[in-house]
């Protein structure tokens, strides 16, 4: 239930700033032609409240719905992560969509299926080929 009410409110401020029009995204990335520094300011916000929560979750013993909190272990800049990365920017340049964004405009019939169907099997080509490698 957490989940969903994150998600929801997640999916809400999304829509309600503006980010699941594609070309607001585009128009940001076009800093040659008519940018829009909209999601400038949006992930402003978002940085902000993350550095709120990062700061409260040094002060705390545990989480409240968890056993304890789920950190990253490895701080190593490898070659998979910076394919991953240079991936994850090129489908969200020419698409105008990352994964958030793209499920939210599916609840509102922004129908970005093509998108969200190719984004769904690059994960399972993903868990498939390199997750089992890795364990």
């Amino acid at each position: 239930m957490a989940a969903l009410a994150a998600g929801t409110i997640f999916g809400y401020g999304l829509a309600l700033s503006g980010m699941l029009d594609p070309v607001r995204v585009q128009g940001f990335l076009d800093v040659s032609g008519a940018w829009d520094p909209s999601l400038a300011f949006v992930l402003g916000g978002a940085v902000a409240v993350a550095t709120g929560g990062t700061a409260w979750m040094g002060q705390m013993s545990r989480p409240f719905l968890a056993e304890t909190f789920h950190l990253p272990i490895s701080s190593r800049i490898d070659a998979p992560l910076v394919l991953g990365s240079a991936i994850f920017g090129l489908g969200w340049g020419l698409g105008g969509f990352c994964p958030g964004p793209a499920v939210a405009s599916l609840s509102l019939g922004l129908a970005p299926v093509l998108f969200v169907a190719l984004m769904l099997a690059g994960m399972v080509a993903h868990d498939r080929c390199f997750v089992r490698r890795a364990s």
